[in-house]
């Protein structure tokens, strides 16, 4: 037997137990957000679980104890004298959704993706993954809020004016699709701000579709139509002058034969923006110098992988499985010529712009 070195071993069980921290802390973040306790936090400056509570109308022993747990995790300040504070940094993170940096909001789906556990073994034995439907319309909800900050903050704003001609395209009148469209916050962003394009959004989700449908309603938007793509697929007549995918090619089952229907789908003066997970085309390059490393593979196991394995024969390509090499790559087979990359400001995304 393999002499136990107790010093590794104790290092081990902190290192297990903080990701079981981690998990409880996260668990609570949903609650906050739930709740509204971050923003009433923010609303109302420095307070007391009995002030906070009134505000809020919960019950001050329960929001105490929040807060009390909050404050251990470095979360909320604790100034003392029983009072609680948002910094001006967490309210950013925590309670303002029009902030880029807003985080909270990924959490809301967290009982859904947690709940996925119990299917998972079966997925492991067959291979076959979940699709994201399977996370509810709350998980769907939760990836939405995930992205929306961007998309309202960066997309139009920041991302659209780096593309070589676009902007003027949306400001004359553009045909527009966003492949993947999830609940439709970025189309709903650039139909506001381009009101002579028609812009046009692609998903299988049917809770994401649900989504994109209230979204619309709610903007009062009539250059936007979302489009089921397993019966009303993007067509092959290359009539759209900019097609956008928003993290999820590595989620898809087929991610090869949807580049290939967005080559037909693009005009040969067209450009294409693909944002996706930032990776190394290695496993140690992730290892060595990727810091979200460990949690980008988890995710991938609860939705992405499972997703991009939903379907016999998937590609399975997971949260880390579309660096820029293969996505140099992919586009070059489909037939595109140029690749040019962009940052953003965006800790985790890569963003590349394609063109026939």
């Amino acid at each position: 037997m393999t002499p136990i070195d107790p010093d590794k071993l104790q290092a081990t069980v902190e290192q297990v137990f903080g990701f079981l921290g981690g998990a409880v802390v996260s668990g609570m973040i949903f609650l906050g957000d739930r709740l509204g306790l971050y923003r009433a936090l923010a609303d109302i400056g420095p307070a007391t679980s009995v002030e906070l509570a009134r505000h809020t109308g919960l019950d001050e022993r329960w929001v105490r104890e929040w807060l009390r747990g909050q404050a251990a995790a470095h979360l909320i300040d604790y100034p003392g004298d029983g009072r609680f504070a948002l910094s001006p940094e967490a309210v950013m993170v925590l309670a303002d959704e029009q902030s880029p940096a807003f985080a909270a909001g990924g959490f809301c789906g967290m009982p859904q993706q947690m709940a996925v556990l119990e299917r998972l073994p079966e997925a492991f034995q067959s291979g076959i993954g979940l699709p994201y439907d399977a996370f509810g319309l709350e998980g769907n909800r939760g990836v939405e809020r995930m992205f929306a900050p961007w998309f309202r903050t960066m997309l139009v704003p920041v991302a659209i004016p780096a593309l070589d001609g676009v902007a003027a395209k949306l400001e004359a009148g553009a045909m527009v699709a966003d492949v993947g469209c999830g609940a439709g916050v970025a189309l709903i962003e650039l139909a506001k701000a381009y009101p002579r394009s028609r812009l046009h959004g692609y998903e299988i989700s049917k809770h994401a579709l649900a989504r994109a449908a209230d979204n619309l309603t709610r903007a009062g938007l009539t250059n936007v139509e979302f489009h089921d793509a397993n019966g009303d697929a993007l067509p092959a007549d290359a009539r759209f002058d900019l097609i956008t995918t928003f993290d999820c090619l590595h989620d898809m089952a087929n991610p090869a034969g949807v580049i290939a229907a967005i080559r037909r789908a693009i005009k040969p003066d067209g450009s294409w923006l693909i944002a996706d997970i930032k990776s190394h085309p290695t496993f140690e390059g992730n290892l060595e110098r990727n810091p979200m490393a460990a949690m980008m593979y988890g995710f991938s196991v609860l939705s992405c992988m499972s997703s991009a394995l939903s379907e016999p024969g998937g590609a399975g390509l997971g949260t880390l499985g579309f660096s820029e090499d293969l996505a140099r790559a992919m586009t070059r087979d489909a037939g595109f010529t140029r690749f040019r990359t962009h940052d953003f400001a965006n800790p985790m995304n890569a963003y590349y712009e394609v063109r026939p």
